[in-house]
Formats: structure tokens, sequence, C-alpha cells
């Protein structure tokens, strides 16, 4: 009975902790902006991890508004940050991703949001529900960290195949221009010798 009933209450509170965990890629043309919003209850926990992936600078604006348009949080010109809060009212929370600085190129952002929802803790709660809250929690940041990975690897991948492309480019117009000199020198040179007959 007590393993049915352990079993029972490790579900509900990894259904309760892992409350929403979302990934997303979105792309912002030149002077745009994304908004999203999350309807939080008191004492609920909410994090944004966001990571410029591509475009221009790799940055962009970011900030966060509680209820009634208060701004929690605001970052500008970043190409990564994270952002973590505990609601303190029940409301709207929205947060905004903004490339409106840039006038030419456009940008694509990687962002994760998390939440857990809160769950008061009476007392009685066991020593394998706390830990699960702890590993869920440090799951969700290792998930961050792997996702940050895969888009500064692929960052990186790319600008060394367009150094790569550039090298290569390069070594084939030099290797023209060095063909053109020499049969230039051999034409020049060969008119240089060639002896006029004066008839």
């Amino acid at each position: 009975m007590h393993s049915r009933l352990l079993r029972a209450s490790f579900f509900v509170v990894l259904a309760l902790c892992v409350a929403r965990v979302r990934a997303h890629t979105i792309d912002l043309d030149a002077g745009a902006k994304e908004c999203f919003f999350e309807d939080l209850h008191t004492e609920d926990k909410m994090t944004v991890t966001y990571q410029v992936a591509g475009g221009g600078h790799l940055d962009v604006d970011f900030w966060l508004t509680g209820p009634g348009n208060r701004v929690m949080n605001e970052q500008r010109k970043k190409d990564t940050g994270t952002y973590s809060f505990t609601a303190e009212q029940d409301g709207r929370y929205t947060y905004c991703f903004s490339n409106e600085m840039s006038t030419v190129s456009g940008k694509t952002v990687s962002f994760n949001v998390h939440g857990i929802m809160y769950v008061e803790d009476d007392g009685h709660t066991a020593p394998i529900e706390r830990e699960i809250r702890q590993l869920s929690a440090a799951l969700e940041a290792v998930k961050d960290e792997q996702e940050y990975i895969v888009v500064r690897e692929r960052l990186h991948r790319d600008t060394a195949e367009s150094t790569n492309d550039r090298v290569k480019y390069w070594s084939i117009i030099q290797t023209v221009m060095l063909f053109a000199v020499c049969g230039w020198q051999i034409f020049y040179l060969k008119r240089f010798f060639e002896v006029k007959r004066v008839v």
C-alpha cells in the first residue's frame, strides 16, 4: 500500500512540477518584434532563456512585463540572456523580442520558456517529492545548456564554412590572376625580342 501511494505521489508531483517546458525558434525581420504571453498565478515560477542564432550582429532587445504593463526586466542588444522570476500576482506576463533597431538584417532567435506551478508545502511533503522537484529543475538547466551548445555549434560551423568558401574563392582568383600575369609576361617578352626588319 505504501509503495502504491509513493508511486502515485511521484507521478502527481512530476505532473505538477514540470508544468510547462517549450522550445521555440522565431525569425525576426528587420524592424520587427514578436511578443508572447503566459497566464500565471501567484507563486508560479517562470524562466525565459534566449539566444540569437543568426543574422546581423547577433543581438536583439528583450523585455518582460507583468500585469498592468509593469516592466519587470529589460535587456538591450544582447545575443543571449536568461530571466527567472516568481509571479507576485495573478495575471498575464508578456515577453517580447525586438529587432526594431535593425533596418537591414533579420535575426533568428531560439528561446525556451519553462515554469513550475506553485504547490504549497504543507509540511507533509515526502523527501522523495523534494528530490523530484530538485531533479526536475536540474534537468531543465541541462536542457537549456544543451540547446545553447547546439545553437553555438551551428553558428561556429556556419562561420567556418563561410570562411572556407572565402578562402577557396580567393585562391581561385589568385590562380587566375597568376596565369594571366604569366601569359602577359610571356607575350611581352616575346614581342620585346622580336627582330623588326626594315624593308
